[in-house]
């Protein structure tokens, strides 16, 4: 058998039971907090919904902390599913219907496909508010997320999905080369011992540009799911595409053509 050939051990009756009541319990907490918020997450409320005692549901989340981080971890997977799928299932060269938004055309040709990713993210969190407030809203009392722990692994694929769309096609060197205002010394060396979560470490100055358009889209989005952004009506999905376009753009204009190009072309072939 070849070294990298990995045999799958099958789960034990106990190992299954146990796995499907662990989905059972996650899924009464995700509509507890579908229907009354994330802030009035309880054990107590999650086990009288199954009909479980809380000394039963201690044997699967020993505590509410436990569950939290869980239910977290789990959001950002079905969100970063959803972005990867939005990504995957569109055409090389043109946004297929199910990614174009109400009042934009279907067939967009050419939609680039961080705007797809984008499209992809503001859908589930708009089809998912309580869940994704579990992400962005106002952070629960008590709670802190575990250092290094599975939110942060489920965070950092969300991070890496982006990173590949709005980077690919652009080389390290024009990556370093990028046109952001200064970076102060203490910015640079901050931003050269983060963690990366993508293919290839990024230059600072590329780590600069998509935290800044993370905090774009992410903040649009979050003004949709909190209601902020009801007076544009039917049009939001319109208006959030436009932005993503721009705000690619603004951010590949500064990128330049080639490691000592002195303006920003798009990516090299």
């Amino acid at each position: 058998m070849p070294a990298d050939e990995h045999v799958t051990v099958p789960q034990t009756l106990r190992q299954r039971r146990r796995a499907a009541a662990t989905r059972e319990i996650l899924d009464a907490a995700e509509q507890h907090i579908a229907q009354s918020g994330p802030a009035a997450l309880s054990l107590r409320a999650v086990a009288r919904g199954l009909g479980m005692t809380v000394q039963a549901l201690y044997h699967y989340f020993p505590s509410r902390e436990a569950l939290v981080t869980e239910l977290i971890a789990k959001a950002y997977g079905d969100l970063a599913d959803a972005v990867q799928a939005a990504v995957d299932t569109a055409p090389d060269d043109t946004a297929s219907d199910d990614t174009a938004p109400s009042g934009t055309a279907p067939d967009e040709p050419g939609l680039p496909r961080l705007v797809i990713a984008a499209e992809g993210y503001r859908r589930w969190a708009v089809a998912h508010p309580e869940r994704f407030q579990l992400l962005y809203g106002t952070p629960l009392r008590d709670y802190a997320a575990p250092v290094e722990g599975p939110t942060t692994q489920a965070m950092r694929r969300m991070s890496s999905i982006f990173e590949r769309e709005m980077f690919d096609g652009f080389t390290v060197a024009q990556l370093a080369a990028a046109e952001t205002p200064a970076l102060s010394p203490e910015l640079r060396a901050y931003l050269e011992q983060l963690p990366h979560y993508g293919p290839g470490r990024l230059p600072p100055p590329a780590t600069a540009l998509l935290l800044s358009a993370w905090g774009h889209l992410n903040g649009l989005v979050i003004l949709e799911v909190f209601g902020h952004a009801s007076f544009l009506g039917g049009h939001q999905a319109e208006i959030f595409r436009m932005a993503m376009r721009n705000l690619l753009d603004d951010v590949h204009r500064q990128i330049p053509a080639s490691a000592s190009a002195g303006t920003g072309a798009g990516p090299s072939g």
